[in-house]
């Protein structure tokens, strides 16, 4: 089984996937906010045999929640009327600058940015969540 993952925004969704071991993370595109966001994350799971969807929790630096934070969970509340996968919340704090910072360090255009911030920084997340497993957790029919 693979692992989804997402960076839940305003205008976009951004998307990413692991490989089979659940070691690595690969950005997929964007899913954008045009109200049936919903059913084609509920199609991405089925196309990539996700187990599971782990999701950005947008926290203050301090740790506490903002008004985006309750803004992702009303949508993560709403996606799992639709997906039955375990889903599970983790720390996104500074991976979009992190994906920012990455994309101007290799001179990619500020157009082109917009485009990819999203999909890095859910598979900034996801890498994130995947070093942090011990091996023993990650997927046993490959080990």
């Amino acid at each position: 089984m693979r692992i989804l993952c997402l960076d839940i925004g305003e205008r976009r969704i951004g998307v990413a996937v692991s490989d089979e071991d659940e070691t690595i993370a690969r950005g997929l595109g964007p899913v954008e906010r045009t109200g049936n966001e919903t059913e084609k994350i509920a199609a991405l799971v089925k196309q990539y045999n996700a187990g599971r969807i782990v999701f950005g929790l947008p926290l203050r630096m301090d740790g506490s929640m903002s008004s985006q934070t309750e803004k992702t969970l009303a949508f993560v509340d709403r996606l799992r009327t639709v997906v039955c996968v375990p889903m599970e919340p983790w720390d996104e704090r500074l991976s979009t600058r992190q994906a920012e910072a990455i994309l101007i360090e290799a001179d990619i255009s500020r157009k082109k940015r917009k485009k990819l911030v999203d999909k890095l920084s859910a598979q900034i997340i996801l890498q994130d969540y995947l070093n942090s497993r011990p091996r023993q957790e990650q997927n046993p029919a490959h080990q």
